[in-house]
Order: structure tokens, then C-alpha cells, then sequence
């Protein structure tokens, strides 16, 4: 399969997708109004709340969406083949990742820039917006946890990728006052500035690790950890315009733009697609994946295709933001199919390597060595990039390694292969930070919520001491789980709690829909809810059984088990409030008539 082909597939599918079906939800399902008044102006404060220019609040939002799933789980499910990751990405980002982030990103905006929980309190009942805090908490602590882990993985000893990681931070809070107080509104010249150090930051990389300075950014796992939770407070706590919003605004500038580098290469290169289009594994024995194909390769790929984190920025930062809805679309839906290119030319990437290669990269040694395969490229690759690269699975440095494979293979770029992986890492661990320090602050809104309902005080958005202590609370939360490690075990379970996510969010954007008279345009996220209830159950269920009670991790069982309750429990109260909507609906036309 020529990888150029994949890519013209990929854009012109997205383009259509966004110029109809998404311009169709928003014109006549969800009837955005430019001339409404949106919660940014509304409650204008400066610090949560703010008019943001368009292209700035879709570089934020797009970083905060974009974290380690478009890149490391389209690489996972290589195991499969290119094809149904191909399929996945394209027909479930279009009609369920890109429908699922702007429904909501709409309904947050229309209920005053409120989190998801306030919505289904609000649309559902208060029994239901208290199981739903409780659920949404709970798997965004978990996320937060286990998406700190590959961050960590990419930057302990590695005083590149940490000054250059390091580097945005002062950056991001230089262009937040510069656009504050020098030069307030003007995007343009910032967004240069900003881009010029940023680039400054990553020249420089290569050259800090021989110098003085190296051994004060050298970090073990611990201390990487620590430093890790304490930006997440410093992003939560801190007023917007300083530090998350132009930080990551920049940081998407140079994500697009290295995955623009990257399809351009592939372009010029014309690499062969190695991987088969269907393996071996869809039918399960996989090194890489456990399990079949159907389940785990929807619960693989999450972002890229549909994950239930969008929801917490679609209800978080972004709808607090927006000033106008008629940017509801490009920022919703067109950040969404963003996201799916991205996720492509991952998987492109991955499976361009010879495909001994790639299962070498994402497989134990033991385990490589019974599929009876033979590595073809990988111990040039390795004296190449400096390191061994047989037997490092989890994804990041297979795609590292597919992406400088591809770039080093440009005329004139061969002695460069070294820097291209080192700065793929480093480039993984920035896109994966933003996505951190977004979803700590989301976190901050929903246990603030959750709390105020129990003690009033904690009710005041602009308490400073309330901005600090429950950033400080969901920093520690997370940031303990990544400290002492016990994440890794709980990993398994985060794919598919995202997924759960994903399907309350479908049933509360369905809800929505109903809500305001658009019952006949339902089926747009009942169905996506239904299918993707059924995988995740699924998934969740083979966990419990064939790996989680064999293996005698009974709190793990738990706690999967606990999260199947929760999300059984919104579904059906949803479909009793739907029926009786829908039932009032038909008596209301009834009486009419």
C-alpha cells in the first residue's frame, strides 16, 4: 500500500466531512447563534472567563484534546494491520469523536460555560449529576495519571527534552503579557515572537546536555514526577491568559507543523506501507494489544478517533472561552478531524517500518523471539539513533523511530537520523504535557463543583484560596498515583474508562438534543452512544475476567466493575428522561392539533 494514497484519502474524507456533516449539525441541529450572548462575555473576569481570538482558543483547544492518544494508540493498533485503524480513525472521528466534541463544547456553552456533571445535573436530575461528578472525577484522575506517565518516560535523564519541554513554559507567561499589557489583541506579531523562541528552545536542546547546565535538568522518575504535578497546579491555579492559553496555542503550532513536516516527508519519500492492511492478530495473541480486534482496537485508539476526554475540555477550558458560537464548529468539529490527520500519519509512520522491525520495537525480547520473525533494519536504526531500540513497547519509540525513518530518508537528511528521534521524543512528551495541563484545571472546576454542593464557600469562582487549594487537591491526586507508580497497573483500565466517558457524554448530548426540539436529529449521538457502550462493556468485562481476576488484581476488578455500574446507571436514567421528554413532545403536538 503506497502511504501517499492513505494520505489523500485522509484529506479529502476530513474536508468533506467538515464542509457537510459538521456544517450540518451546527446550522440545523444544534442552531448555533452568533448574535447569543456566550459565557466568555457574560462572565467576563479575566481569569476563567474571556472573549479568545478564534485561532488561538482552536491552538489550545486542539493541544488540550491532542495528547498521547493520536499519537500512541494508532502505533499500538498496528498490531492489527493498517487497515482497520485506518477505517476507525476515519468513519469514528467523523461521526462520533468530531459530533461528541462539538455537541458538547455547544451544550456547555449554552448552560454558562458549566462541566459536564452541572449539565446532566441541570438535564437529568440532581441524583444524576452527583453520580456523573463521581464517575467523571474518577476517570479523569486516572487519565491524568497515566498520561503523566509517558512524559515521564520521555524526559527523566534526558536534559534535551527537558529544557526544551522546560523552555515553553517562561515563553507561554512572556506572550501572556505581552498580549495582556504591550500589546493586548495583537495575535499576529505575538504568535511570531512566541514561535521564534520556541524554536529557539529546540535549537538549543541538542546542545545543553554538553554543558554545565545538564546536570541540574538530569531528573529521575521520582523527581520528574514531582516536577510533573506541581506545572499541573501551576496551570490550574494561574490565570488563563498567563501560562496554559499561550502556552499551548504555541505548542500546537509546532505540533501541526512537525505532522505537516511529517506528511510532507511522506510525500517526498513515498514510503511503502509495510504492515498488512489485516494481521494475524485481529483474531487475537497480539504481543502488542491483548485481545480480538473488536474490542480493543476502539479502545486502543481513543483520541484520533473518539475518547470521552474531549468532553472535559468540550465543558472545561474551551466553552469558558469561545466568543462567539459561530466558532463552535472549527473548534469542535474542525479540531476533531485535526486530530484524525494526526492519528493517521502516526499510524503511517508506525507502519512503514518493516514489520519485524516495528514487532521488535513494541514487543518483550521473550515474547519477540516466538513469532519467529527476523529483524530487518532495526540494528542499523539503533546504531544510527545511538540507542537499542529492540524491546521498548508502549508505542512512543516505535513512532519516534517510524518518524525520523521517514524524515532521515529525505535527500540530504541522512546524517541527521540521531536528532530527528531525540527530537521525535521530546516532540511526544510536548504534545502529551498539554494535554496535562489542561485537564488538571478541568479538574479543579469539577471537584470545586462537586465540593460547593456540600459547603457553600467553595461555591465562589474567584476565591483565590479556593483556586489554590483544589488545584493543589487534583494535583495531588493524580500526582500521587504517578509518584508511587501504581498507575501502571491501573493502566489497562484507562482505555476503557475513557470510552465510558465517551458514552455518558453521548447520552448527555442526547439528551440536549432532545431537550431543545431536535428529537428527529437524535439518532446522531444515541447511535455512537450505543455502539460504543456495547465495546466498552465489553472490553471492560474481558478485562475483569481474563486478565484482572486471573492475575488476582482484585481491587483493579473493582474499581472496572464500580465504573460498569456507574455508566449503566446514566444510560438508562438518561433513556427514562428521553421517553419522558419525547412522550411530552408527542402530547404537546397532540394538543395543537
Amino acid at each position: 500500500m503506497n502511504s501517499i494514497v492513505l494520505v489523500i484519502i485522509a484529506a479529502l474524507v476530513l474536508i468533506i466531512a467538515y464542509r457537510t456533516y459538521g456544517a450540518f449539525i451546527a446550522a440545523k441541529v444544534l442552531v448555533v447563534d452568533e448574535t447569543r450572548e456566550v459565557p466568555s462575555k457574560v462572565h467576563e473576569d479575566g481569569h476563567d472567563y474571556m472573549p479568545t481570538n478564534k485561532w488561538v482558543l482552536l491552538g489550545h483547544h486542539f493541544a488540550a484534546i491532542a495528547g498521547a492518544g493520536p499519537l500512541i494508540g494508532p502505533v499500538l493498533a498496528a498490531q492489527f494491520g493498517y487497515l482497520p485503524g485506518t477505517l476507525w480513525i476515519l468513519i469514528g472521528g467523523v461521526f462520533a469523536g468530531a459530533v461528541h466534541d462539538m455537541v458538547l463544547l455547544f451544550a456547555s456553552v449554552r448552560h454558562d460555560g458549566q462541566s459536564i456533571a452541572e449539565i446532566a445535573r441541570t438535564n437529568l436530575g440532581t441524583r444524576m449529576g452527583f453520580v456523573t461528578s463521581i464517575a467523571v472525577l474518577f476517570i479523569l484522575i486516572i487519565a491524568m495519571a497515566g498520561l503523566g506517565l509517558p512524559v515521564v518516560n520521555s524526559l527523566y535523564n534526558s536534559p534535551w527534552g527537558t529544557f526544551t519541554v522546560g523552555f515553553t513554559i517562561p515563553v507561554a507567561i512572556l506572550i501572556g503579557l505581552y498580549l495582556k499589557f504591550v500589546r493586548p489583541g495583537k495575535i499576529g506579531e505575538a504568535t511570531i515572537i512566541g514561535m521564534a523562541l520556541v524554536l529557539l528552545g529546540v535549537i538549543l536542546g541538542p546542545t545543553i546536555q554538553h554543558t554545565a547546565l545538564a546536570p541540574y535538568l538530569t531528573f529521575n522518575v521520582k523527581q520528574m514526577s514531582i516536577i510533573l504535578a506541581v506545572y499541573g497546579f501551576c496551570a490550574a491555579a494561574l490565570p488563563v491568559w498567563l501560562l496554559l492559553l499561550p502556552r499551548d496555542y504555541l505548542s500546537t503550532y509546532m505540533k501541526l507543523g512537525v505532522i505537516g513536516l511529517l506528511a510532507i516527508g511522506i510525500i517526498i519519500v513515498r514510503p511503502t506501507v509495510q504492515m498488512p492492511a489485516i494481521t494475524q492478530f485481529v483474531h487475537g495473541g497480539g504481543p502488542v494489544v491483548p485481545g480480538k480486534v473488536f474490542p480493543f482496537l476502539f479502545i486502543t485508539i481513543a483520541c484520533g478517533a473518539l475518547s470521552g476526554f474531549h468532553a472535559l475540555v468540550s465543558s472545561g477550558t474551551t466553552p469558558k472561552l469561545i466568543s462567539s458560537e459561530k466558532d463552535i464548529l472549527p473548534i469542535g468539529f474542525g479540531a476533531m478531524l485535526l486530530e484524525c490527520f494526526v492519528a493517521l500519519t502516526a499510524l503511517i509512520a508506525a507502519t512503514c517500518l518493516p514489520t519485524a522491525d516495528y514487532f521488535a520495537i513494541n514487543s518483550a525480547p521473550a515474547v519477540f523471539a516466538k513469532l519467529g520473525m527476523i529483524p530487518e533494519e532495526l540494528p542499523m536504526l539503533s546504531q544510527m539513533v545511538g540507542e537499542n531500540l529492540a524491546g521498548r513497547p508502549g508505542g512512543a519509540v516505535s513512532l519516534a523511530v517510524g518518524m525520523s525513518y521517514i524524515f532521515y530518508k529525505i535527500p540530504g537528511l541522512e546524517h541527521l537520523m540521531s536528532y530527528w528521534y531525540h527530537f521525535c521524543i521530546m516532540f511526544e512528551a510536548l504534545f502529551i504535557l498539554t494535554t496535562i495541563d489542561a485537564g488538571t484545571r478541568i479538574g479543579r472546576y469539577l471537584l470545586q463543583d462537586l465540593c460547593g454542593k456540600f459547603y457553600k464557600p467553595f461555591e465562589d469562582k474567584n476565591s483565590v484560596f479556593n483556586m489554590v487549594f483544589f488545584s493543589a487537591l487534583i494535583s495531588l491526586s493524580w500526582g500521587y498515583l504517578l509518584y508511587t507508580g501504581n498507575v501502571s497497573t491501573i493502566w489497562p483500565m484507562f482505555g476503557t474508562a475513557n470510552q465510558m466517558l465517551a458514552a455518558i457524554a453521548f447520552a448527555v448530548g442526547t439528551t440536549i438534543i432532545i431537550k431543545s426540539g431536535k428529537a428527529k436529529y437524535a439518532l446522531i449521538t444515541a447511535i455512537p452512544m450505543v455502539v460504543i457502550t456495547i465495546i466498552t462493556l465489553t472490553a471492560a468485562i474481558q478485562n475483569i475476567f481474563g486478565n484482572y481476576i486471573p492475575n488476582k488484581k482484585i481491587l483493579l476488578a473493582g474499581v472496572s466493575f464500580i465504573l460498569i455500574i456507574l455508566v449503566l446507571i446514566i444510560i438508562v436514567e438518561s433513556v427514562r428522561v428521553w421517553m419522558k421528554d419525547l412522550k411530552a413532545i408527542k402530547e404537546s403536538h397532540s394538543e395543537s392539533v
